[in-house]
Formats: structure tokens, C-alpha cells, sequence
């Protein structure tokens, strides 16, 4: 079923469909008419004869040249060539195929002010499977300059331009938002499995369930920690936790805060995913048309600092999570706090390491991840660009990129902790698990058998990280 695109409700599911799951796009007939009224608008200001920013001008410090109409194509078609300075290597298929429906959507507001001959060569391009090279580096954020021309490059053929759509083509955020939508929806993914993990760790360790007390969330009602402790509850569900006395009055720290660290992430979750739901739908261009009052307005909507910022924030509140799911699991390898084996060996006392070598790779996923967090929003541009004139920078890109960098490090990190737990199960004799915890452990075992007595740790957890990445361990809640 095709994805609808209107230019105001695009969604983040809709994306998915789109980049990930290659669904096609029509417009709107809405969205037509107001394309259509948008055009109306540069059609008579170019009539009028007054000169308007990137309608019959030159853009940055080129402003003050005039640009006739015989020229517009040439100008318009040189414009993005002169912006192909990206570098490094292609971004994947996903991000591209996203780029381009977000920045069909945004021509469909009628805000750029684009022909709907335009809009309509986008939309069949996407349809008909187009997948420019578009290269992951060289912007920072303030319209993804480089990338949108290296997407508009690859698109166009020999579509012949009109005035502004040079600009429209560049000036905007579609890759930033493109890169922010995937990394949100994998963090999403990879914090309900951080989930599954943690519970599982929790029947591993035969922990005191009292940290998942009702009471917790209803005296301290953030609604990240009430959804985190209502999930780790689901998935023990049934474990024999419930039931038998606590091996230990309280655990460790990263144990007993289990859900508000959770909860901590949720919160920036959720906030980040409402910035993305604007910044789908926002205008990002400049200049803007307003079309309802006939006025061309010169903007600074390209500024994404709400996106760049809300990416830091999540990956701030998504370090400690996996810092914590790292320390639970080398806690889980300790003999002095489990009573098991060391490193889960099949017995005490033994000379073997069975897991407890899993912690190097544990601490460097877990640091790795924390370095990550570090904020890049806070950046300032050079004032030297353009005469001083492109003095601001958000880094949108990077922030979005960092994101993903951390959810891949967290994807293995959460392998090696469910590996861990599940060994740790079985040293406990296979207890009466959770009905989500003990999904999880047949997941688990169904891919990576017990580490017996001589046996070195399993060696390929690739198969178990795909797992992760396919969200099947996200849904056990």
C-alpha cells in the first residue's frame, strides 16, 4: 500500500515503509493544489520584476547579481553542481531512500514554491527505485548543502529547471532528518531490547524484584520509568522471583535502578521522536512561500538546532544504559556477587575463564558508547564562509550519525549481555523464568549453546546480534 504524501502528516512508520521497506509514494490531491498555489505565488513575483532572494538573484554573497530568465536553467542546474562538495563514503540505501521521501513531502507543503512537474519527477524517481550516490560527509547541518546536491544531481536527468528550484532542491534538512528518523527508530528498537535483557539479568542474577514495585512509578510519575516498569513486570511475568525470598535484601546499583535508567531514556526518546515528527513536516527552506497571503518571506527554517540538540540529548540518556547493561553483565561474571561459577564456569574453583573474558569487549562497547554522547549541537561555525554571511552550524548530520555508531556499539554490547544471562540461567539450574524472559532465552540458546565444561566462549555472535538488529527481542514486553 502506497504511502501517501501530503506534505503535513508524514510519520515515522511511513518512513520505515518507504526506505526500509521500499513501499511506494503518491501525492495527495490536496497536496497538488497546494504545490500548484505555491508556484502561483514565484510566478508572479518573477512577473513583478522585483528581485527576490534565489528567485532572479544568486545566493550567499551572490545575492546582488541578477540572474534573467534565459538563464534560470543554466543557473539553477550549476547551482547544485557548484554544492557536489561532499566527500567520504555512500550513504546506505535507507537514508537515501528517506532523504528523498522527506524532501518530496517538503516540496508538497507548496512552501519552496516549486513547479508540481517537479514534486511529480521526485515522487517517480523514489517510485521507480532511484538511489543516488549521496556521500555521508561534508555537511554541517545547516541545510545538508552537499548531500542534497549530490540527491538532487542523481535525481534530476535531464529535467529541465525553473526559477527557485535550484535552491528548493538545496536548501533544506531532508538528509539530517532522513539519518535522524533511522537512528531514533533503531534506538527505539535497541532500548525495548536493552529491556529484555535487563529482565533477563534480573532472573540471571536471582535479583529482588522489589525495585519493580508499582509504587515505584506511581510516587515518582515521569512516564518513561511508569513504561519501563511496566515492560521488566510483563516480561517476569510468571519467574519464580515473585515467589521465593530475595537472595539479597539489595543488589547492586545497576540492578536496583534498572527501570528509572530505562525511564531516563524513554523520556529523551520521546522527546526526540517529537522533534522528528515536526522537522518530517516543517518547512526547511528558504526562501519561504507563503502562499495563503502571496508573500515570499527570506527565513532561517534551515536551523535544526531542535533536531541536533534532541539527538545529543538521546544519546546522553542512552550511554548509561548501556553502561549499566555492561556493568550487570561483568557482575553477572563475578563469583563473590552471584555465588556461581567465575566467569559462569560449570563449577567453583575451576582454573578456566569460561566467560569472564567477555568483559574486555563489555568495557570497550560501554566507553566507546559513552564517548559518543559527547553533545555537538553546542559547535560554533566559522564566520569566515561567505563573508562572514554562513556564521552558524548545528551539525544535525553528525549528531544523527553518532546516534547510529552508538546503537550499533549497544546492538553488540546487548548480544554479549544476553549470552551472559542466559549462561547464567543456566547455572541457577534453568529457574522458573518470566514468560518474556524465558522467550528470550530460547532465542538465545536457539542460536548460542551453553559454554560447557574446557569450552571456550562462543566465538560468532554475529547471528545473535542480527536478532537484535531484527527486533524480534523488542517485542517480548
Amino acid at each position: 500500500m502506497a504511502v501517501v504524501v501530503t506534505g503535513e502528516g508524514l510519520t515515522l512508520d511511513e518512513v520505515l515503509r518507504v526506505a526500509r521497506a521500499r513501499e511506494g509514494v503518491r501525492l495527495a490531491p490536496e497536496a497538488v493544489e497546494r504545490v500548484r498555489r505555491g508556484r502561483e505565488v514565484v510566478d508572479r513575483h518573477l512577473a513583478g520584476g522585483k528581485s527576490v532572494y534565489g528567485l532572479n538573484t544568486g545566493v550567499g554573497v551572490r545575492k546582488r547579481v541578477a540572474v534573467s530568465e534565459a538563464e534560470q536553467d543554466a543557473f539553477n542546474r550549476r547551482l547544485i553542481l557548484e554544492h557536489r562538495v561532499g566527500q567520504g563514503a555512500a550513504a546506505p540505501e535507507d537514508v537515501v531512500r528517506a532523504m528523498t521521501l522527506r524532501l518530496a513531502n517538503g516540496l508538497a507543503r507548496g512552501s519552496a514554491g516549486v513547479r508540481l512537474e517537479l514534486v511529480e519527477h521526485v515522487v517517480a524517481a523514489l517510485n521507480n527505485g532511484a538511489v543516488p550516490e549521496v556521500r555521508l560527509l561534508g555537511s554541517y547541518g545547516q541545510a545538508d548543502l552537499p548531500a542534497n546536491a549530490d540527491l538532487a544531481h542523481g535525481l534530476l536527468g535531464d529535467f529541465e529547471l525553473a526559477a527557485k528550484e535550484g535552491l528548493a532542491l538545496l536548501n533544506h534538512n531532508s538528509f539530517s532528518t532522513a539519518l535522524a528518523a533511522l537512528a531514533i527508530a533503531d534506538a527505539r528498537r535497541l532500548l525495548d531490547t536493552l529491556e529484555t535483557a535487563g529482565a533477563l539479568d534480573l532472573d540471571a542474577f536471582a535479583a529482588n524484584l522489589s525495585v519493580l514495585d508499582p509504587a515505584v512509578g506511581v510516587h515518582r510519575p515521569y512516564a518513561g520509568l511508569q513504561e519501563s516498569l511496566g515492560r521488566l513486570r510483563t516480561l517476569l511475568a510468571g519467574s519464580s522471583l515473585w515467589d521465593d525470598p530475595p537472595r539479597d535484601l539489595q543488589d547492586p546499583l545497576v540492578f536496583r535502578t534498572l527501570p528509572q535508567v530505562h525511564g531516563a531514556a524513554r523520556e529523551a526518546l520521546a522527546h526526540a521522536e517529537s522533534v522528528l515528527a515536526i522537522e518530517l513536516n516543517a518547512s526547511q527552506e528558504n526562501p519561504l512561500v507563503v502562499a495563503e497571503e502571496g508573500r515570499i518571506v527570506s527565513v532561517g527554517n534551515f536551523d535544526v538546532l531542535p533536531l541536533a540538540a534532541a539527538l545529543d540529548f538521546l544519546r546522553i540518556a542512552l550511554a548509561p544504559a548501556l553502561t549499566s547493561a555492561s556493568e550487570r553483565a561483568i557482575k553477572l561474571l563475578q563469583m563473590p556477587l552471584t555465588g556461581l561459577g567465575e566467569g559462569l564456569a560449570t563449577e567453583i574453583g575451576l582454573a578456566e575463564s569460561a566467560l569472564s573474558e567477555f568483559g574486555v569487549p563489555l568495557q570497550a562497547f560501554a566507553a566507546e558508547a559513552r564517548l559518543l554522547a559527547a553533545p555537538v549541537s553546542i559547535e560554533h561555525g566559522s564566520s569566515m564562509h561567505h563573508e562572514g554571511i554562513e556564521d552558524r552550524i548545528t551539525l544535525a548530520p553528525l549528531a544523527a550519525r553518532r546516534l547510529m555508531e552508538q546503537v550499533e556499539l549497544g546492538e553488540r554490547l546487548v548480544a554479549i549481555e544476553l549470552v551472559v544471562a542466559a549462561q547464567g540461567v543456566d547455572r541457577r539450574g534453568l529457574p522458573r523464568l518470566g514468560a518474556g524472559t524465558r522467550a528470550a532465552y530460547d532465542a538465545v540458546r536457539g542460536l548460542v549453546p551453553e559454554t560447557a565444561l574446557g569450552e571456550p566462549p562462543p566465538q560468532d555472535l554475529e547471528p545473535l546480534r542480527e536478532l537484535v538488529r531484527s527486533g524480534e527481542l523488542s517485542n517480548q514486553a
